[in-house]
């Protein structure tokens, strides 16, 4: 086997290796969570990766993005992940975008003839979360969605869980009441019960969000290092289309 990967088994065998070398993932957001969680996923060798984010990387990302570097300062962050990608396995199928996922353009994200295995919501938005949800459960795709890391600083309350299950955080009553509106009533998140810090505001936030919250470098790479685990042991437990 390709000795980049050696050190994955016997905690994985060669065959589950094989396996994840051929699964699709979709990853919406390359962030401080997102940028974590892809990194982890090359390095376990996932065989093909789309990347998906509107910005560019600003020195306010420097604390606690991974990609984000005095060298990729002003770099569209898609393109800056999948460099770092293609360093750690250029064998990889990377699929870079720059673009904001939203409704009214989801199409691009979901070319004729691509079938993802797994997709994951690592994005701020909570009317992108939902239709990225709804469109995720039609296509039959599993999905799982990073709730609110922002304003919090511990990162062991961290929690793998259904969005019934949810406690203490104010995204996830958010999204548990608009999904169940639309008649989702489970969905695989990470949450933190954590209170959240008050935000202060200094600087202005962008379009469609009312603040700007707090980050650091330990919290959204923990949550994106569990979603990356949970995205993994799923994917092993997944049958070969």
């Amino acid at each position: 086997m390709d000795p980049r990967y050696a050190r994955n088994v016997p905690a994985l065998s060669e065959a589950e290796c094989e396996l994840l070398r051929r699964k699709r993932v979709l990853v919406v957001g390359c962030g401080g969570l997102g940028g974590h969680l892809i990194d982890m996923l090359a390095r376990i060798g996932i065989g093909s990766l789309r990347v998906v984010d509107g910005d560019a990387f600003e020195p306010s990302n420097l604390n606690r993005q991974l990609e984000a570097l005095d060298s990729t300062v002003g770099l569209p962050k898609a393109e800056a992940v999948a460099r770092r990608v293609r360093d750690i396995n250029p064998y990889a199928v990377l699929h870079p975008m720059e673009a904001l996922y939203n409704a009214d353009n989801r199409e691009q994200f979901f070319p004729a003839g691509c079938r993802y295995d797994y997709i994951v919501d690592a994005i701020d938005l909570v009317s992108c979360k939902l239709d990225l949800a709804e469109t995720a459960r039609r296509l039959g795709v599993p999905l799982i969605m990073a709730l609110g890391t922002g304003n919090k600083l511990d990162p062991s309350l961290l929690r793998l869980a259904d969005i019934s299950e949810t406690y203490g955080c104010p995204l996830a009553r958010v999204m548990r009441k608009e999904l169940r509106n639309r008649g989702i009533l489970h969905q695989t998140v990470v949450f933190s019960p954590e209170q959240p810090a008050p935000t202060q505001q200094l600087e202005a936030p962008p379009p469609g969000r009312r603040s700007v919250p707090a980050s650091n470098p330990w919290v959204p790479a923990t949550a994106g290092l569990l979603m990356g685990s949970k995205v993994v042991r799923d994917l092993i437990a997944q049958k070969e289309a």
